[in-house]
């Protein structure tokens, strides 16, 4: 890998603002990560809303290859128009744009996002684990004996907001591990202010398919799962996780992760997105399911 790579450099590009710093946190962690492994000339992060910004990050990058990663987790229009205006990829919104391109001696490749790839599954598997595991009170559920739920965004704007996440409670769904899999949203049904109702297993692990812990996350679903929202504002304030773990909700006992984003397995998801890239195969961004 380090033979293959050494003369790359990887961009990781994420959405940014300028109003909550959580939203970077992930890309900046995997970076750091992958810096740590020493596996490309040059690792680099770059955002849409705040520094570095995309429009800029490759005046910096003189590695004879570029693979830039969107840290997104659905194809749409951030990953399919925003991300590749910024780059230089595509002109007036187009979807259809070459995903490999040669420019002044360097070949640049924009992969597919983390959040449709298969090896996603894998990062929500140990996140959902990992909460019932650190907070076993009064002992760990088995997965057998507990119904997960992934919990999206979900829109009608745009059909592949939600496909990421159903894809990943099929798979899921087909390792036969939990009693039940759910894909739930914000913003379409089924909605995850139903899971409660929807769960025939006492036991609850709620994962938010979401890069970054920003207001969806962290505000936005501990309240929809019945959370009084003073309580999460507390929480919050307090530097507290927004849900106490497992915490008592209409006869279920109910575990919430943090947003999938920064599990450390992204890293390795990353590095997938490279090797289909360079290899041919992140042609089509959905390639895997």
């Amino acid at each position: 890998m380090t033979d293959r790579f050494s003369d790359a450099a990887l961009v990781v590009a994420g959405h940014g603002s300028t109003v909550n710093a959580d939203s970077a946190a992930p890309v900046y962690q995997h970076v750091d990560e992958l810096r740590r492994r020493r596996l490309f000339a040059q690792t680099q992060e770059a955002f849409w809303k705040q520094e570095p910004y995309l429009a800029q990050v490759l005046r910096g990058v003189f590695a004879r290859r570029v693979f830039i990663v969107p840290l997104f987790i659905s194809e749409g229009y951030f990953t399919e128009e925003v991300v590749p205006r910024e780059l230089g990829f595509c002109r007036n919104g187009r979807r259809d744009f070459p995903r490999t391109q040669e420019r002044g001696g360097q070949t640049f490749f924009y992969c597919g996002p983390v959040g449709t790839h298969p090896g996603m599954t894998d990062v929500l598997l140990a996140r959902a684990g990992g909460i019932v595991e650190q907070f076993p009170f009064p002992r760990a559920p088995k997965p057998a004996e507990t119904a997960l739920f992934i919990a999206g965004h979900g829109t009608g704007n745009n059909e592949n907001s939600r496909q990421a996440i159903e894809n990943q409670a099929q798979l899921i769904r087909a390792r036969q591990l939990y009693a039940e899999v759910h894909a739930v949203f914000m913003e379409e049904e089924p909605r995850i202010i139903h899971c409660h109702k929807l769960a025939r297993s006492k036991n609850i692990v709620v994962a938010p398919f979401f890069i970054s812990d920003g207001l969806h996350s962290r505000e936005d679903i501990p309240v929809m799962m019945g959370a009084p929202k003073a309580v999460v504002a507390g929480r919050l304030k307090l530097g507290q996780p927004p849900w106490r773990n497992p915490t008592e909700r209409d006869g279920k006992r109910v575990w919430y992760t943090a947003a999938v984003g920064s599990e450390p397995r992204v890293a390795d998801v990353i590095l997938e997105r490279v090797r289909q890239a360079a290899s041919g195969a992140d042609a089509d961004p959905q390639k895997g399911f």
